[in-house]
């Protein structure tokens, strides 16, 4: 049987363990933003940016991470339109996403319309150069997005 994809977050947390590491992943046209969780779901950091090549060699680079790291689930930027509807990236990024199932890992789709303008405009006022944020911004995405699914899945396990 596949993995569990969803963009239902009640879907995702049900197939999880209630503890383990999650791996944010922001996917772009030439990189992958990487981050990972604590294995209680409070903090998302920043890990590496991966360039991509070809997609076995990307493949096995995330397996390699989710190995070393323990990884129970994945929660991928989904990059919807400003309206919420699909566009031609957000298909390419849902075709990646299936193509994650060797990984055996649950997937949430999250959606990442404002991450990487958030990072960005976070190292603008923290005076980062140009460079250092061309270097550093998919990795923060992909926490930014991995933040965000961890502090929803905390507000949907606590009690009301």
């Amino acid at each position: 049987m596949a993995p569990l994809i969803t963009t239902g977050l009640g879907e995702f947390l049900e197939s999880l363990p209630r503890a383990g590491k999650l791996a944010g992943l922001d996917v772009g046209t030439k990189t992958i933003g990487l981050a990972i969780c604590d294995p209680g779901w409070h903090f998302a950091g920043p890990v590496e940016t991966i360039r991509r090549t070809k997609f076995t060699k990307d493949l096995e680079q995330l397996r390699t991470l989710s190995a070393r790291e323990h990884v129970v689930g994945l929660v991928v930027g989904l990059p919807l339109s400003m309206d919420g509807s699909d566009s031609p990236r957000t298909q390419s990024v849902r075709a990646f996403a299936r193509n994650l199932a060797p990984l055996g890992l649950p997937l949430l789709l999250w959606d990442e319309r404002w991450s990487t303008q958030a990072v960005e405009r976070a190292m603008i006022a923290a005076d980062v150069s140009r460079a250092k944020r061309a270097e550093k911004v998919d990795a923060l995405a992909a926490a930014h997005i991995l933040q965000g699914a961890i502090d929803a899945l905390a507000n949907l396990q606590s009690p009301q």
